[in-house]
């Protein structure tokens, strides 16, 4: 048969021919729908790649699954419905995929403030080292066995042999000194 008798059969009489292998079938089919499916799969897609992609699945499948098809309410819903679940995959997979990207770069930004917050406390910490190093020998002594090894006025004085007003005084002068030298971060760890 020529081209122009298969133009002016109707979706039924095609669907009918595509059933029993007819290529010619399938060719009008295919040319009869391809604009107006590409059109309707772009206009929610946005995307021209990824709508000739699904325009190719439904006509791969069209023609592969020919014999097993039911056209329940037609050839054009068929095509129609085929298009719209085709649209709802990939803005599926679209969804999947920002929620991966985000958890990943969730990921990435929690990572990146831990190490931070890890390589900043560790450099403070040398920072107080440094300055409690400064301190005059006896107010070190006095300053870190009070913080370090977290014994008491008494225990200090006991220890050293002094009075524990002086053990006080000792440690009072050394968070004056460490907190002038620190300034905020002082406050933090004392």
């Amino acid at each position: 048969m020529s081209e122009n008798v298969y133009n002016s059969f109707s979706d039924e009489e095609l669907a009918s021919r595509l059933k029993l292998g007819d290529k010619e079938a399938f060719a009008t089919i295919y040319d009869r729908f391809k604009g107006v499916l590409f059109i309707h799969a772009l206009r929610i897609l946005q995307e021209k790649e990824e709508a000739r992609d699904i325009l190719q699945e439904i006509f791969t499948r069209l023609w592969t699954k020919r014999e097993t098809i039911v056209f329940s309410f037609g050839l054009s819903a068929y095509l129609y419905a085929s298009v719209r679940n085709g649209v709802f995959d990939i803005l599926a997979h679209r969804k999947v995929e920002r929620s991966y990207m985000t958890s990943l770069s969730d990921f990435v930004e929690a990572d990146k403030y831990e190490t931070d917050h890890l390589i900043r406390e560790r450099e403070l910490t040398v920072m107080i080292e440094r300055e409690i190093a400064a301190l005059p020998p006896k107010m070190r002594e006095v300053f870190e066995m009070s913080r370090k090894a977290h014994l008491s006025h008494r225990e200090i004085a006991e220890e050293l042999g002094i009075s524990e007003k002086t053990v006080k005084k000792q440690v009072n002068n050394a968070l004056k000194v460490l907190r002038s030298k620190l300034g905020i971060y002082a406050f933090l760890f004392f």
